[in-house]
């Protein structure tokens, strides 16, 4: 399923655009929605492996209703990203209990050990066979088991992506397990999971669905169905994303911002992304930095960069008018212009307490080669404008202790 938007002249003159897009088999969204999970899971499997977070409890309720509903179910933990041994090791549970069904009931790190959790249960063989970068990047040879992703926070739309990264501590890398056979066979995403996230946690995540709409509306391989779920997802960023951080229990804040990383995802899995997640993959397999933060702080150094860039392009008309469209929305001001975007961001990163990337380890000799291994990163792909590897040292020195 080929990603992204081809252009063509047609009658009249006129661009003619055609693409694809690819997503979960089926997505329900709305408070009180978890409540329809173990009804939905019961025809397809018998034994489920559930996938939570570092607090399972929190899972308790999903918990009683699967096994009400006449499942067993075995549990799995991931206390952190997942890493390679991570995932095998909880492969081979639930080859082990038998296992046809893996639910993932957690964040971004927790869905995506679920979706490479339920491919390698019929694909065995070394976890790094099927990675990228530093392994063979090899096809699944067989479906993965049925998988449902239930995400509790607001932010990486990794219940509707076709991969799961994963960390490899030896190569200080987070990569790619990808095919289009991981995306979720169900996507439940409820408001309600979200609403006893912690500010700092609500901040970095909301952020993060902020970045990838951002990225993936000024995507060279964006289309006309991810440009609107992009601007719906932005426009909901906008007016909810301070609120939630600021009061946590307000519903339709927290719906807003659900809405927001899920239309992330959908862009983002048929777009593409940017240099900012250029940088936070290999600055993630680093140090262990929370990816929306990374995100958060690197964003506005790098919108400016990319709109600077741009000046002299034969691109700059189609990306400056992008990027002065996401101001307007952002800002709620017509008047907007592009530049004006990344001062907005940066003014967002303080109001909402996002620190200097040097609070999680980053220091000023892992810059440059930072900045390398980012140029070769394939979200560099969907960037609207190359940029130099001096001009992403530039924007991580200066993210370092603060920003712009």
């Amino acid at each position: 399923m080929a990603q992204g938007c081809a252009a063509h002249t047609g009658l009249g003159g006129l661009m003619a655009v055609s693409f694809s897009f690819a997503t979960a088999g089926r997505i329900l969204f709305g408070p009180g929605t978890v409540n329809r999970v173990a009804d939905l899971a019961v025809p397809s499997a018998r034994h489920v492996l559930l996938v939570t977070g570092a607090t399972p409890t929190r899972a308790d309720g999903l918990v009683t209703d699967l096994v009400r509903a006449g499942l067993q179910l075995t549990r799995f933990a991931v206390d952190r990203e997942p890493d390679v041994a991570g995932v095998a090791d909880g492969a081979q549970l639930a080859r082990t209990k038998g296992c046809d069904m893996v639910i993932g009931f957690g964040g971004g790190s927790v869905m995506d050990a679920a979706k490479a959790i339920a491919a390698l249960i019929t694909n065995p063989g070394p976890v790094t066979d099927y990675l990228e970068v530093i392994g063979k990047a090899l096809p699944l040879k067989s479906r993965p088991v049925p998988c449902i992703a239930i995400p509790t926070t607001a932010g990486t739309g990794s219940e509707v992506t076709r991969n799961a990264v994963i960390r490899s501590a030896p190569h200080r890398v987070k990569v790619s397990m990808r095919s289009p056979d991981m995306l979720p066979d169900l996507a439940v995403v409820d408001p309600e999971l979200t609403l006893g996230l912690p500010p700092e946690g609500t901040a970095a995540s909301g952020f993060d669905a902020l970045c990838q709409l951002l990225e993936a509306y000024v995507s060279a391989k964006a289309n006309p169905l991810t440009d609107s779920l992009c601007r719906e997802g932005l426009r909901r960023c906008a007016r909810s994303l301070k609120t939630v951080v600021e009061n946590g229990r307000q519903l339709e804040a927290r719906t807003d911002m659900a809405l927001a990383s899920l239309f992330s995802g959908l862009a983002l899995a048929n777009a593409g992304l940017g240099a900012v997640h250029g940088i936070a993959a290999p600055l993630g397999g680093m140090h262990p930095a929370p990816h929306g933060a990374v995100c958060a702080r690197l964003l506005p150094g790098i919108t400016a960069a990319n709109i600077q860039a741009l000046s002299g392009s034969p691109n700059h008309t189609h990306y400056g008018n992008r990027y002065r469209e996401v101001a307007v929305l952002l800002t709620g001001d017509p008047q907007s212009t592009a530049p004006m975007l990344a001062h907005w961001l940066e003014a967002m990163t303080h109001t909402l307490k996002i620190p200097g990337l040097a609070r999680w380890g980053l220091k000023e000799d892992e810059i440059a080669p930072l900045a390398d291994q980012a140029l070769h990163s394939s979200s560099m792909k969907g960037n609207p404008v190359a940029l130099s590897a001096e001009t992403l040292a530039a924007v991580i020195a200066a993210a370092l202790e603060g920003g712009l």
